[in-house]
């Protein structure tokens, strides 16, 4: 998520876009497999490598295209920050497709220890690719579930929002992906248990379709049996659109205005 320094494209935009959103689901998704399935870590370890996750993918990706990773803050951008409305759609399928890949990787890898533990492939192993209502076993319905990503989203993009505007205290040198790996974090830790953060909704949509074309029947639906894989898109776009809202009308009208200087330049590639 910083300044690219030259244009690219559009293909090398959504080249970047595809393999950081992989980088950030190889470790997501991965690291809820072992979890999961072998049970070898926690909650934190899921937050922190979440985290790190996201932080690589930035790393990899940010000096192409901007490192979204994420449609719902692509459409914020949009909305608020002057990214082009017709990149949105191929970012969106880039990211999407990014995860979708990254998800098989998962599954594939842990197919032996997945079907060990879960025969079936059930809901007791969803949630290893997809998010549910309340992580599948406390009772949080779809409504509460929504209410919650649409908070942990707004949380997210209204920070990295802060984060990148070179108007604010922007982190010095290149350590802007370290403090949205952070960001992502504290969300995580703070905002898990409602929907399992999935406040992306690449993040979801992509490994829930890998899941399902892998044998998992049930991964459209939450553990009411009410179709559930909306959700985690469409809250989250309300979300960003609030969080930068938030930071539009509350902070950033208040910051001092340099020419040439903004958010948007930062997250948005040259091309």
């Amino acid at each position: 998520m910083t300044r690219s320094l030259k244009a690219h494209g559009l293909a090398g935009e959504l080249a970047a876009e595809f393999v950081g959103t992989m980088i950030l689901i190889l470790f997501g998704c991965g690291v809820v497999a072992q979890v999961s399935a072998a049970g070898i870590g926690d909650h934190d370890s899921i937050a922190w490598a979440w985290g790190i996750g996201v932080t690589l993918g930035v790393y990899v990706a940010s000096r192409i295209s901007g490192a979204h990773l994420n449609p719902a803050i692509t459409v914020a951008l949009a909305v608020f920050q002057g990214f082009s409305w017709r990149k949105v759609a191929p970012y969106a399928l880039a990211q999407t497709a990014g995860a979708f890949v990254a998800a098989l990787l998962v599954r594939w890898n842990y197919t032996e220890v997945l079907n060990a533990v879960d025969p079936g492939l059930t809901i007791k192993t969803q949630g290893v690719f997809s998010t549910l209502p309340g992580n599948g076993t406390l009772p949080v319905g779809d409504w509460g579930a929504f209410r919650d990503q649409v908070i942990g989203t707004a949380i997210l993009a209204l920070v990295i929002f802060a984060i990148t505007d070179l108007r604010n205290t922007a982190p010095a040198a290149n350590l802007g992906p370290v403090v949205v790996g952070f960001l992502v974090v504290a969300i995580g830790m703070a905002w898990g248990t409602n929907a399992g953060y999935a406040i992306n909704p690449a993040r979801d949509f992509g490994p829930r379709l890998a899941s399902w074309l892998t044998g998992y029947d049930t991964a459209w639906s939450d553990q009411y049996g009410n179709p559930y894989w909306w959700v985690p898109i469409l809250a989250p776009i309300v979300g960003a659109v609030v969080g930068g809202a938030i930071y539009k009308y509350f902070i950033s009208r208040h910051l001092p205005r340099t020419e040439d200087i903004g958010p948007a330049k930062a997250l948005e590639p040259t091309a």
